[in-house]
């Protein structure tokens, strides 16, 4: 698996941090988790072509994360533009009520012409998987708003990623982080400054610890985290390795 950081800030408008959107390759397919506004651009920077993506994963509707989808599904219908690989849509039940509105209000615009489309939900609270070509995804319910979820990716060979999504402290965090190989984990602002239902870094630091995870990617970062040392906080708890996001990293999995 390879992680690529498309976006790593939060909702307020930085010319450091794009809003939140992740590159996964794993197995025979093209992932993106999260689209907010921008994610598209930064994807094609990154190399990839949008119509080439096999699916899309959300972890929630707020703006932030999905803001961006009717522009990639509208992109698709452009002449000469147009994509033939079908698309997976994977979201909470929360999410796809949003999504069945997105369809209603935009109609004809963002509907699927030329290729498959298709729509999957993932009830966190009952630990159901998808399985796709070479790993599989299970969500978990996490602390932020009532449709939030949290991805954990698993590939053939088992190596595990997970992507917290935006969340609180909750007890679902242990089960949905433990063991990790690569723990991409939210933390909206520096310690002694957390946001209602967010983590700070030694939330994150706390959860990794807790969860025996390997490799640890903060991300998430609101504009006020810029020249704070976001990383010491977490490694007051955590031993493991740790990176702070930035747009345009990879990371091998």
């Amino acid at each position: 698996m390879k992680l690529t950081i498309l976006g790593s800030g939060a909702a307020v408008p930085s010319p450091r941090r794009g809003m939140s959107g992740y590159l996964l390759e794993v197995g025979g397919d093209t992932v993106v988790l999260d689209t907010g506004p921008g994610t598209m651009h930064r994807l094609m920077k990154a190399g990839t072509d949008p119509r080439h993506v096999t699916h899309l994963l959300y972890t929630h509707s707020h703006l932030d994360h999905s803001g961006e989808l009717p522009s990639w599904l509208a992109a698709f219908r452009v002449p000469g533009e147009e994509r033939s690989l079908p698309l997976t849509i994977i979201g909470s039940a929360g999410f796809m009520t949003t999504f069945a509105a997105l369809r209603e209000t935009y109609g004809h615009m963002i509907e699927e012409s030329g290729y498959t489309l298709e729509t999957v939900i993932l009830r966190g609270e009952a630990r159901d998987r998808h399985e796709a070509d070479g790993w599989s995804v299970q969500a978990f319910p996490v602390d932020h708003i009532d449709s939030s979820i949290g991805l954990r990716i698993t590939d053939a060979a088992g190596r595990v990623f997970v992507y917290t999504g935006d969340t609180a402290p909750c007890g679902s965090l242990a089960e949905l982080c433990s063991n990790a190989d690569l723990l991409l984990i939210e933390s909206s602002t520096p310690d002694g400054r957390r946001l209602p239902r967010h983590l700070t870094p030694s939330d994150a630091g706390e959860c990794a610890a807790r969860a025996k995870a390997r490799r640890v990617v903060l991300t998430h970062m609101y504009p006020e985290c810029d020249g704070v040392d976001m990383l010491a906080g977490l490694r007051r708890v955590f031993e493991g390795e740790a990176l702070l996001a930035e747009d345009g990293m990879t990371v091998e999995i």
